[in-house]
């Protein structure tokens, strides 16, 4: 249908095909004119100024931000992937550090365990790695890994750190009990190397806080005995094999009765820090036996 149009208050209509024409004209002259001039592209320019490029700037630092973020979390998961290895690195070096120290520490025992071996080289020796011990800080009983079938028996003397340690008092096929001269109630024929007077030393593992056994019915008429000498076990002990360095003397004290003198001897074994000891295979019946 035809538009309709008012005019003076009349009512008249337009042909389709001629307002088709008319706006075909306008819209041909309004893209000649788009083309050929600069009449739209200004104020086009100038909204996209205002809108278009604060957009594109905003979402480029959005972009390069991310991009940013991107890099630092590449940087960060390398970092912690390196942080992990280096940890296990540290690990296993601390393990081998580890291991290497405790293979000195058994080196340099293996060490004086050879020079005490040497130093009673004429007793026949085998070595024992303790493997258990009674309650307490002191190493006054306790059990190594070496028993009968390693040829040992009961009574046999043991030896550590240049010095008597104790005797075998239990024995088993492959274990032995160990009761050291430190134990209550342990008493060893011994002499100082300064005298031929005898002495009696007996344990004490009170006195052990403060590092000495006890010593005692030392008859020294020519005052021979002084602080710091050796102190080694006698001829005329029934357990134990003559001239085995028990300690050194501390303090003399003269008894009451003015005949004897009694006192205090430091180890000459480390009783707190055992873990290998050399057991004499020889008993002291044997060597008497042999000297008659």
């Amino acid at each position: 249908m035809s538009p309709v149009i008012k005019r003076k208050g009349e009512r008249f209509t337009i042909p389709s095909k001629y307002l088709l024409f008319v706006l075909t004209c306008l819209c041909t002259a309004l893209m000649a004119l788009t083309i050929g001039t600069d009449l739209f592209n200004r104020p086009l320019n100038a909204a996209a100024g205002y809108v278009v490029v604060p957009f594109q700037q905003g979402i480029s630092r959005v972009g390069q931000w991310l991009s940013s973020r991107s890099e630092e979390l590449v940087q960060i998961r390398q970092l912690l992937e390196e942080n992990a290895s280096l940890r296990e690195q540290v690990d296993e070096l601390t393990v081998e550090n580890t291991l290497l120290l405790q293979e000195r520490a058994e080196l340099n025992r293996l060490r004086e365990l050879y020079k005490l071996e040497s130093q009673y080289e004429d007793y026949r020796k085998v070595g024992a790695h303790i493997t258990g011990r009674d309650t307490g800080n002191w190493y006054s009983v306790f059990q190594i890994d070496k028993g009968e079938d390693d040829g040992l028996a009961l009574d046999m003397n043991v030896i550590a750190d240049g010095g008597l340690v104790g005797r075998i008092t239990g024995i088993g096929p492959n274990w032995a009990r160990v009761t050291s001269i430190i134990s209550d109630n342990a008493h060893v024929s011994a002499k100082t190397l300064s005298g031929t007077d005898p002495l009696i030393v007996t344990g004490d593992l009170k006195t052990m806080a403060d590092g000495v056994i006890r010593f005692g019915q030392l008859v020294d008429s020519q005052d021979a005995v002084a602080v710091g000498d050796k102190v080694v076990t006698s001829h005329i002990s029934d357990k134990y094999l003559p001239n085995i360095l028990i300690g050194y003397i501390q303090t003399i004290n003269r008894d009451s009765n003015n005949l004897t003198k009694s006192g205090y001897i430091t180890p000459a074994v480390d009783f707190e820090h055992l873990e290998e000891v050399l057991v004499i295979l020889d008993l002291k019946e044997q060597i008497q036996d042999r000297e008659e």
